[in-house]
């Protein structure tokens, strides 16, 4: 599940990197991705926005057996 995951990342990547950012897998277990943006994207106030409705999303669509996604 984690090259799943990797793979479904790679492709949102390109998007957060246009504005300055990046987002790195901490963990997987039972389901629950831990991730943690950096750069530009660590500190905008938009991040929580960014990790619901863009990352958390697009990883639920490509990896079905995502059940939730958490900011570190």
């Amino acid at each position: 599940m984690k090259e799943k995951i990797e793979a479904a990342l790679n492709k949102i990547r390109p998007a957060l990197q246009a504005d300055g950012g990046d987002v790195q897998l901490v963990s997987v277990k039972d389901g629950v991705v831990k991730l943690k943006l950096t750069g530009a994207c660590g500190t905008c106030p938009m991040a929580q926005m960014t990790m619901r409705m863009g990352v958390e999303r697009v990883l639920k669509e490509q990896v079905p057996e995502v059940k939730e996604v958490v900011a570190v």
